[in-house]
């Protein structure tokens, strides 16, 4: 197997291929971000006589700009991994390597796949992908909408003019119409598909997991394959992280945060609304309370129980039971 290194940018890919992890004998080249330098790609490969089946590539997960080249190299026969930004940089440290360029980054890519070969990343099904553009368009919205209620509260506390009064009036009016019509697409499109309206009537069984949070969770382990709960939960940023050294260091453990912050805060929302009502995740927020724990850590142990029962009510096919034993969960 050959690991080959892709440092992703808007309009390119640095590669790095990796000939050797012993002595770092590598061949390097940039392709253009776009479908005919992943065809370029693949057939630089050919002229260094390595097919793309023997070719293992490693990049980074980096917003949008890595999506069409991870489709386009796993649909040529590639093994795929797409790995955390922050395990690439605490590796190079790990390396020693303290630079920071683009060739830099696609050759510790590729000794990160020799070294620790990553998981191999799986597509995710159109309509996982199609989800995912939904919701994140309808937070744009919202975004955009608090935003313009804020501008009007102040318009309304200052001598603002009339026409300025009636735009903002007009542009809160149009992004509640398309936030409506957007939500709207979000249900129709759940309904839709068949695996994502089942997975979502489980996740809704579920005390403190309303509709928003199911939609975003439902995205999540659609677009990712997570064989555990606790994968699901360090990707989201709910696993706590211990921080101990002998007697003289000995830090407050707290939530890691990798991962999407957005849903991490829909999250804390449905935890609040958990600690009160879900059987099991208020019997472990009180259990925590009880035993001198601040509120925000029983919390945080309430967000990663929840995303816990959320993993097992789709791998069980079953609905939430608030009889289900604890030891279970």
């Amino acid at each position: 197997m050959h690991y080959l290194g892709i440092d992703v940018a808007k309009a390119k890919l640095d590669c790095c291929l990796l000939l050797e992890l012993s002595s770092c004998k590598r061949k390097t080249k940039s392709f253009s971000n776009n479908d005919s330098g992943f065809t370029e790609l693949v057939h630089w490969l050919d002229k260094q006589r390595i097919s793309a089946s023997d070719t293992h590539a490693v990049m980074e997960g980096t917003g949008v700009y890595h999506e069409r080249a991870a489709i386009a190299l796993h649909d040529a026969g590639m093994q795929v991994s797409i790995i955390n930004p922050a395990q690439a940089r605490d590796f190079a440290k790990g390396l020693a390597i303290r630079s920071k360029t683009d060739g830099l980054d696609s050759l510790v890519l590729a000794r990160y796949g020799a070294l620790v070969q990553p998981t191999i990343w799986i597509p995710p099904t159109p309509q996982a992908r199609a989800l995912q553009a939904l919701l994140s368009r309808v937070d744009a919205v919202h975004q955009d909408l608090l935003r313009e209620k804020n501008r009007q509260e102040k318009a309304d506390a200052t001598d603002t003019p009339e026409l300025i009064r009636q735009s903002l009036a007009d542009s809160i009016m149009f992004l509640q119409t398309q936030l409506k019509k957007l939500r709207q697409g979000i249900d129709d499109h759940i309904n839709r598909h068949p695996e994502l309206r089942d997975d979502a009537a489980l996740l809704i069984t579920i005390p403190g997991v309303g509709i928003k949070t199911s939609q975003h969770l439902l995205s999540v382990i659609h677009l990712h394959h997570f064989h555990t709960a606790e994968r699901l939960a360090a990707y989201l940023g709910v696993v706590p992280i211990q921080r101990q050294s002998g007697s003289s260091v000995l830090g407050r453990p707290k939530l890691s945060k990798t991962g999407p912050s957005h849903i991490r805060a829909v999250l804390y929302m449905a935890a609040v609304v958990a600690s009160r009502h879900n059987p099991h995740v208020k019997a472990l927020y009180e259990r925590l309370i009880a035993s001198g724990k601040s509120k925000m850590s029983a919390l945080g142990a309430a967000m990663r129980k929840l995303v816990h029962l959320c993993f097992g009510v789709i791998k069980n096919r079953q609905p939430y039971n608030k009889n289900y034993s604890q030891e279970s969960c």
